[in-house]
């Protein structure tokens, strides 16, 4: 089975991380992950900087310290929020060659996000796998802006990796496993401009790469041909990271597109709002959604999932879970995010079972 080797251990692929953006799961403590088959986090390098400061979590011993998580994380490089933020809304900052500016404080100082200073924040918050900071566009953009996008990706992965290697080399004795460093492909929806990126960042070398860029068309479908084509641009040895995905029925599209590693907030945020996913009659892969606060469920004395061994479905009925989000309480976050990650664990070990023997990392 293939795996990534990290300094907090190895992971086998396909693997989904489910996103603490704040080094925190909503409602559930690091033993209700592990206990969920959770393999890693993915944190955002983003907001920990701004609270509590990088500098913080480095003096506590690293966001795996604070968190009290002793399984790898992933953190994120601010480059989403270059997108959420800057692109969306020019009023919150400007997008140099050098840089990004956010203007978050109406009259405050303004933030500064470069290459170098996102790899520094990732190499203090104690990441085991680090993302080059990129420039995130809309499949939808026009050309001339995906280009530009592509240029500034391709260069301050250049910068990122530079940062990188003297960050790590004098950080980590000779012995020790290193962490990882992905970087991601832009290009919007312009396949030559996807195979631009690709080939510039190919050429540099990394430890993995992944699909950047918003993947879904403006009616909300996915992005099938042009994940598909990033994947094949992508190294075969290498771990193919589809940021920000999602959905069941797309991370098993993208698994057979070659994707091994995926991230997303759905399945947390979906539990909080009483949808839960249960595996379906139509094949090990095939699943559906139940939503618990529905009046159907208000006698159901049966668990959320028959096939499913996690501690809501063991020892609670749904029943209970429909009181529970009708009367507010926060049990209900918890016992449907332990049921939804659980859920995502298993599909990624259906998923494994197809897959050849081989590791990637140092």
């Amino acid at each position: 089975m293939p795996s990534i080797r990290t300094p907090h251990g190895d992971v086998a692929l396909p693997a989904f991380f489910p996103d603490a953006t704040r080094a925190v799961v909503r409602s559930l403590d690091a033993a209700d992950l592990e206990a969920c088959g959770v393999p890693g986090l993915v944190v955002c390098a983003f907001h920990l900087a701004r609270r509590p400061g990088s500098k913080a979590v480095a003096a506590m011993g690293g966001v795996h310290r604070l968190m009290g998580w002793q399984r790898p994380v992933i953190t994120d490089s601010g480059g989403f929020q270059v997108f959420s933020l800057i692109r969306q809304n020019p009023k919150l900052g400007t997008l140099t060659r050098r840089e990004a500016i956010f203007r978050l404080a109406e009259g405050g100082k303004a933030g500064r996000l470069s290459p170098e200073k996102s790899i520094q924040v990732q190499l203090r918050l104690g990441a085991d796998i680090l993302v080059c900071l990129d420039d995130c566009t809309h499949p939808t953009a026009p050309r001339d802006e995906q280009a530009a996008s592509v240029a500034r990706t391709i260069a301050w992965a250049e910068r990122c990796k530079a940062e990188f290697e003297r960050g790590v080399s004098r950080r980590s004795s000779p012995e020790a496993v290193r962490p990882l460093l992905f970087a991601v492909i832009q290009g919007g929806a312009d396949a030559e401009l996807r195979r631009l990126c690709a080939r510039e960042l190919v050429a540099m070398g990394f430890d993995g790469y992944g699909f950047g860029g918003w993947p879904f068309d403006a009616h909300g479908r996915l992005l099938d041909d042009i994940l598909a084509l990033t994947a094949d641009l992508m190294p075969c040895d290498r771990p193919r990271y589809a940021l920000g995905l999602g959905s069941p029925g797309a991370l098993v599209a993208c698994a057979r597109m070659g994707y091994t590693l995926f991230d997303c907030a759905l399945p947390t945020r979906d539990a909080r709002r009483g949808r839960l996913y249960v595996f379906g009659t139509q094949g090990d892969l095939s699943y559906d959604r139940l939503y618990l606060r529905d009046a159907a469920h208000r006698r159901d004395r049966g668990p959320v999932s028959d096939a499913c061994d996690c501690l809501c479905c063991r020892a609670y009925s749904r029943a209970y879970l429909h009181h529970l989000f009708a009367i507010g309480d926060s049990l209900a976050w918890r016992l449907a995010t332990v049921h939804n990650l659980r859920f995502y664990a298993m599909l990624m070990g259906r998923l494994r079972n197809s897959e050849r023997p081989q590791q990637f990392g140092r």
